[in-house]
């Protein structure tokens, strides 16, 4: 979902709204990094997601002003089925693992293959290991998840949603690198169109 700029009743003007989606298993910390990004809240009594949730923020990424809406879905099996709608117009992907559960992370390759069985083959995707405020509780290491992504060509961090450590940084570089792949088509689109042009008044020149 790229749209092309736009304003809402009571909304600041934007320039792109890019759909981002949460991903991984339940518990893992996808709906506390969504309010810590959006509303830049924690909740320490915060509950499974039942279903989808969704929270937009309007920021500015290289120069451009940027309306996030992320998506946050239920991690449990029974709630697959609203799999197909939930990537529809998905731009990005954020693929969330809990660094102290090492079951987590081993699930990491299931949501991913679903992600791109489902998902645009350009979207672009981001491995973020979630919790490290649980220094003592660590079973993942960063080495580990680092050269995972780097095998499947993902972007990776690490964050705290409770400590609101990197989190701001993980989706700036998630959107950053979404606007970069759009306007990086918007410029190849504008080649094409404009090489058919020269194509055609070249065959009207020689006629």
């Amino acid at each position: 979902m790229a749209g092309g700029g736009g304003r809402g009743r009571g909304e600041e003007e934007y320039d792109y709204l890019f759909k981002v989606v949460l991903i991984g298993d339940s518990g893992v910390g996808k709906s506390n990094l969504l309010s810590r990004f959006t509303r830049n809240e924690f909740c320490l009594e915060s509950k499974s997601t039942i279903g989808v949730e969704f929270a937009t923020r309007t920021l500015h990424v290289e120069e451009k002003i940027i309306k996030a809406q992320i998506w946050d879905t239920a991690g449990q099996e029974r709630y697959r089925a609203i799999t197909s709608a939930y990537y529809r117009g998905a731009l990005g992907a954020v693929l969330v693992y809990d660094v102290t559960k090492p079951t987590t992370f081993e699930n990491i390759s299931r949501w991913l293959k679903e992600l791109r069985d489902h998902a645009d083959a350009n979207i672009r995707i981001m491995l973020v290991g979630n919790k490290t405020d649980l220094k003592d509780l660590r079973a993942v290491p960063a080495d580990d998840a680092g050269g995972y992504a780097e095998a499947e060509g993902l972007s990776y961090i690490e964050t705290s949603a409770l400590e609101a450590m990197n989190v701001e940084e993980a989706f700036q570089l998630i959107l950053g690198d979404i606007y970069r792949a759009v306007s990086k088509k918007a410029v190849a689109s504008e080649e094409d169109r404009a090489g058919a042009a020269g194509v055609k008044e070249d065959i009207l020149l020689h006629c």
